[in-house]
């Protein structure tokens, strides 16, 4: 009996070890099946409206920013630019999304400017207060605006970017900082699926 359970569990650990080889080991946190930020529902900087139907096809990274920010948002977004390079011919399969949080400020002309930096094929997603306040949420994503004492004002934000694999799903949840490298490995991954 002892020697039946043994193989039993062998068995099993077998299997189980089979079905874990099969998942992708993502960098990123892998968010699949999430019952949020299924879509993106807001104009570009001509005026189109846009959402993940639009990209079928390519990896999608989102990330919700504004153009004075003097970190976080050209440090995730040159990120992102980078870890297109790293995939060689397959960057092109990817897309950066930023999403404005500071829609007074951020117009059209000044947006698209700013994501060209990046990369020409970078979009920028510029809505109202409150679209712009509708899809953060869906997103659970936190901003809001911040005094400063020198006069004008910053926005606080989360920092963190959502990724789409080429079928429109989100897939995963890249923490701020994560490197360029991790983000391609893991968009090598979704490309491949």
């Amino acid at each position: 009996m002892q020697r039946r359970s043994f193989l039993l569990a062998g068995s099993a650990a077998v299997l189980a070890a089979g079905c874990a080889e099969n998942k992708p080991q993502f960098k990123a946190v892998d968010i699949t099946g999430a019952d949020y930020a299924k879509d993106f529902p807001l104009p570009d900087v001509e005026g189109r409206m846009r959402g993940i139907q639009d990209f079928k096809g390519k990896a999608v990274v989102v990330f919700f920013g504004f153009t004075q920010c003097p970190d976080v948002c050209p440090t995730t977004l040159g990120e992102i630019a980078q870890a297109k390079k790293l995939l060689g011919p397959d960057g092109d399969k990817v897309v950066g999304v930023l999403i404005t949080i500071d829609p007074e400020r951020d117009k059209p002309e000044l947006l698209k400017n700013y994501v060209a930096n990046f990369g020409t094929d970078f979009v920028a997603l510029r809505g109202s207060p409150e679209q712009t306040a509708a899809v953060a949420k869906d997103f659970k994503v936190f901003y809001k605006k911040a005094e400063l004492k020198s006069g004008g004002y910053t926005m606080e934000h989360s920092a963190a970017s959502y990724v789409y694999d080429p079928q429109g799903r989100l897939r995963l949840y890249s923490r701020y900082g994560s490197g360029a490298q991790a983000l391609a490995d893991d968009l090598k991954l979704l490309l491949k699926g």
